[in-house]
């Protein structure tokens, strides 16, 4: 096959949008676009299927955004894809109203999901993009792929045409470089928490199970270890470089950071204070949901009931330095804590690695682009207020981005809840007016002493002239 000759081609008209990738993001924008007959979209994915974290999909776990942050309903909850509308096709809406859940599982987002991608005919799975290039003679974005078989075996190659492009590619397991000889530890379970649930009969299986990484997953992890191990015979280690096992801010105001109004003005902030502003943030979206945290607690003072204390160990403020292989059955981890200046080895049987995700970098997918595009001074793409790539302005076509601009757009920008907001952003900005309205005001907090333009204030009510005048 020969990619300058596809044999695989697209219809000759252009489309409006090709959007790559098909995560929660591009799947809300897909669902958005749906209903707009006069845009021409499509979307590739090159998984066989949806799949939304399939590693983490623990029994009991809960997603952390209230089940209003679905695809569509906070811009459009008359939409047929929201979330309570898959309850109803399920005749489980009812049992959900009883249940008086505000935060549902995340098995039950996921079948939410794959319940919208059955509904949507732009959604193309077994797609894999590889390449998108500016073709100046046509104005047009060109997209090539390779369509994949069931066994994800290259089928047929193709290209289409297209005026815009948004980018859906979401995040990738994270590896410290310390960390990454343990993945090549032959007969020794390591892996990331992301391949949680492939490898959770072998980890419980384990004589010793190590859990490095004190975030949401790391607590969801080492929580399902500890209920399923032996009382008093638990071989735990649970350890990490935060200071603490601290919950995830979860106040009203605090949860304004995820808002349109934060993001709008952390966009408008100087490139130096977004940066130093993001490093302060971590504890709005890298904590643990106090939840879990006393869920834990709970787990391990049930196990004191009895005399003893279970055999867990949990040591916040530890950075892995670095890590071998013994033999091929135990690896070792050469541990430094920092505050007390003091380094010691952990041998375990079994590492479990929360170490979080990382942006895919875009230049993967987008090198043909390269010579067009706009970087700041830490060469990091250039990103507007519609979520569009600062290109050069001899390309007249649009290549917008999702989850992978927490460099200009903040900390919502991975966040659930402000993805169909974020769709909305870009149909908008695609056809040039409101193809769906969007509020001005999302928050009461004033982010900034530069006020934006606000919602106006309501109209006082004409006093009222009493009937009857009851004064002596």
């Amino acid at each position: 096959m020969n990619p300058a000759s596809p044999e695989h081609q697209e219809p000759d008209a252009p489309r409006d949008l090709v959007g790559i990738g098909i995560g929660p993001a591009n799947l809300s924008l897909a669902a958005l676009a749906q209903p707009l007959r006069d845009l021409d979209t499509v979307f590739y994915e090159q998984r066989p299927a949806f799949a939304w974290h399939p590693g983490l999909l623990i029994e009991g776990a809960t997603i952390q955004v209230p089940f209003l942050a679905d695809l569509v309903t906070l811009v459009d909850p008359t939409s047929p894809w929201t979330f309570l509308n898959w309850l109803r096709s399920r005749e489980r809406l009812f049992p959900f109203y009883f249940a008086e859940r505000f935060h549902i599982h995340r098995a039950e987002y996921d079948a939410y999901c794959r319940w919208v991608c059955e509904s949507l005919p732009d959604l193309r799975f077994r797609h894999q993009v590889d390449a998108v290039r500016w073709n100046p003679e046509r104005d047009l974005f060109e997209v090539d792929f390779t369509q994949l078989d069931s066994d994800g075996e290259a089928e047929a190659l193709g290209r289409t045409y297209t005026r815009n492009v948004v980018l859906g590619i979401g995040t990738e397991p994270y590896v410290p470089e310390p960390l990454k000889p343990l993945t090549e530890a032959p007969g020794v379970p390591v892996v990331h928490a992301a391949d949680y649930l492939d490898h959770r009969a072998a980890l419980l299986a384990a004589e010793h199970v190590t859990v490095v990484g004190i975030g949401q997953s790391g607590a969801e992890i080492f929580l399902d270890l500890l209920r399923n191990r032996p009382a008093g015979r638990e071989n735990l280690h649970w350890l990490g470089r935060t200071e603490a096992f601290a919950p995830m801010e979860y106040s009203k105001l605090g949860l304004e950071h995820f808002t349109p109004d934060h993001t709008r003005y952390f966009h408008a902030l100087p490139e130096s204070a977004r940066d130093r502003l993001l490093a302060g943030q971590w504890q709005l979206h890298k904590g643990i949901d106090a939840g879990t945290v006393a869920a834990i607690h709970d787990e391990l003072y049930r196990r004191t009931l009895h005399g003893g204390w279970p055999d867990a160990v949990l040591t916040p403020g530890v950075r892995v330095r670095t890590a071998g292989r013994i033999a091929t059955t135990q690896v070792e981890l050469h541990l430094e804590h920092d505050r007390q200046a003091s380094r010691s080895r952990l041998t375990t049987d079994a590492v479990v690695l929360a170490t979080g995700y990382r942006e895919r970098p875009l230049d993967r997918v987008l090198a043909g682009l390269d010579p067009y595009m706009r970087r700041d001074s830490q060469e990091r793409p250039r990103i507007d207020e519609d979520h569009r790539l600062v290109l050069d302005p001899s390309v007249t076509g649009s290549v917008y981005v999702q989850n992978a601009e927490t460099h200009t757009h903040g900390v919502g920008t991975p966040d659930l809840g402000l993805v169909a907001w974020r769709g909305v952003i870009i149909l908008n900005s695609l056809m040039g007016g409101e193809a769906y309205g969007l509020p001005r005001r999302t928050a009461f907090t004033t982010f900034g002493l530069t006020r934006r333009q606000q919602v106006p204030p309501p109209r006082e009510a004409p006093a009222l002239t009493p009937l009857v005048d009851d004064r002596r």
